[in-house]
């Protein structure tokens, strides 16, 4: 559904220019709920509007279902936009209307569109548990209820992509627990792919995967294990699942989720944080092969695994960024 290879976007003033994503790559499937976390700064957002047409890519390659965000003509976009994603808002007042109803707020895109259909606007403000509150104007609903009729909204024209900036931020940990319920609800009952971006790490347990984002490059993912998706039980932590606890910086998941470091075309990953600054490395980091498993570690400090079987060894920066061309390379 989402390919991203190479995502570079830069914003520019006339003395200032602010590189927010520096080559990123991604892969959503069709059908997938899953969620972007990051820091401020991250290029989370960046990411968001991009895939949402509402920015355009400096350079590399996005491209959502048929369309090509970086070659679209401007009636192109407005339709990507009309039909193909529906866009949740932090802020529900960019997806509202005040002084209508919540049921013409739900066919306002519909009309728009061209495609008026009120059976389908009522059925989404059931889907979203607001059967009994769809002649209400805004002023008369909770902040809940409000970001309930905006999910509906961004569904009214049928889209095949649903993106939700920090959809959870603003309102109480039960009201987010259970918007986040309507998402996996709608995700399993219309097959629409869901892309959360959000603060929140209890989403994690919602979503089938969870992207981090460091400095404009996807970082490290979280992908839930089938046994979870199963509903069964897991008790404890699987030792080899790679899962960290003991790092208090780096988000948790608890034993639901394996996690994996993302390792790009041309062999860079990032090294998270905690990591170098648990090793206390200054400037760079030795690799050492075994022949199965590759270490990590300062320069100086002896590894059993340096004296493996087709051994090699390179130096690199201490910014996380790691190539497997024998050459050091800055991921920042």
């Amino acid at each position: 559904m989402i390919h991203c290879e190479g995502l570079v976007k830069i914003f520019k003033t006339d003395d200032v220019e602010v590189v927010a994503l520096q080559g990123l790559n991604l892969t959503v499937e069709q059908g997938e709920m899953m969620a972007i976390i990051g820091n401020s700064g991250s290029g989370k957002s960046s990411l968001l509007n991009i895939l949402g047409g509402l920015d355009k890519p400096s350079a590399g390659q996005a491209v959502v279902g048929k369309w090509d965000l970086l070659k679209m003509s401007k009636d192109q976009l407005v339709t990507y936009k009309r039909s193909e994603v529906g866009f949740i808002w932090q802020n529900n007042a960019r997806n509202l209307v005040p002084y209508l109803t919540a049921l013409q707020n739900v066919e306002l895109p519909m009309l728009i569109g061209g495609k008026a259909d009120r059976t389908y606007a009522k059925e989404l403000l059931r889907a979203v548990g607001l059967e009994h509150r769809m002649g209400n104007r805004l002023t008369q609903l909770s902040g809940g209820e409000q970001q309930r009729v905006a999910i509906a909204i961004a569904l009214a024209n049928r889209p095949r992509l649903l993106l939700a900036d920090e959809p959870t931020g603003s309102v109480d940990s039960a009201t987010g627990e259970r918007i986040l319920d309507i998402f996996r609800e709608l995700n399993r009952k219309t097959g629409v792919t869901i892309v959360i971006v959000t603060h929140d790490l209890s989403v994690a347990d919602k979503v089938d995967r969870v992207v981090a984002i460091r400095d404009g490059l996807t970082s490290t993912e979280w992908i839930m294990r089938q046994s979870a998706r199963d509903n069964e039980a897991i008790t404890g932590i699987d030792k080899d699942s790679g899962i960290v606890h003991d790092l208090t910086e780096r988000p948790i998941f608890g034993a639901r989720h394996e996690e994996f470091v993302v390792v790009d075309r041309v062999g860079r990953l990032q090294i998270p944080q905690a990591y170098l600054e648990a090793m206390n490395v200054e400037g760079k980091v030795v690799l050492s092969f075994d022949g199965t498993i590759v270490t990590i570690g300062p320069p100086g400090v002896p590894t059993e695994s340096r004296e493996g079987f087709g051994r090699e060894e390179r130096s690199h920066t201490e910014d996380g960024g790691v190539s497997g061309s024998g050459e050091s390379r800055r991921s920042g």
